[in-house]
């Protein structure tokens, strides 16, 4: 597959299911992510990745963070289940440099462009993704954790795995609502 194919036909796809990259593929993701723009050089990123028991860990740690909300059971339960819409979850981490040349957000985006560089790296191999966020990313408790401390952020969570749905077609957008010129 092309680059510009790769890119335009960019989607989520909510069904993953095993093999989970591995080996030299889940490498080539790690290092797609790498690429991403770093102003000054900083690498203000940090990739867990879950899998296996690492997933019953994730979901250990939302359902703590959904009981420090007094959640009710439908969201406990909803919480120990979403680690498992894949095989694998790579959480995204912005680890913030103090810079005076490069300031937070733009670390912070960069780490947004790292979590999708890698998951059109694990299309580009034949794999699927989707991304995710949601308030788990910026719990206290999610947070604490996974060590995330200060102006670092979890950007978000990369769920990779082999599609377990038919992929529909990719909606076109009319180009004239979202363009603009000076």
């Amino acid at each position: 597959m092309d680059a510009l194919t790769l890119l335009l036909n960019r989607r989520s796809l909510p069904k993953l299911m095993e093999p989970a990259p591995q080996g030299e593929v889940l490498d080539n993701i790690f290092r797609a992510g790498l690429r991403a723009p770093d102003h000054a050089g900083l690498t203000p990123w940090r990739f867990i990745v879950s899998k296996g028991e690492g997933l019953n860990k994730l979901a250990d740690i939302l359902v703590e963070a959904a009981k420090a909300d007094g959640a009710d059971e439908a969201t406990l339960e909803k919480a120990s289940k979403a680690p498992f819409r894949a095989p694998m979850v790579i959480t995204v981490v912005a680890k913030v440099t103090e810079n005076d040349k490069v300031p937070v957000i733009e670390q912070h985006l960069s780490a947004g462009c790292a979590t999708q560089a890698m998951q059109m790296a694990a299309v580009a191999q034949g794999f699927s993704g989707f991304w995710r966020t949601g308030k788990w990313a910026y719990h206290p408790v999610v947070r604490e954790s996974l060590g995330v401390q200060g102006d670092d952020m979890i950007v978000g969570f990369l769920y990779l795995g082999t599609s377990g749905c038919r992929e529909a077609k990719v909606h076109e957008r009319d180009l004239s609502q979202f363009v603009e010129y000076l």
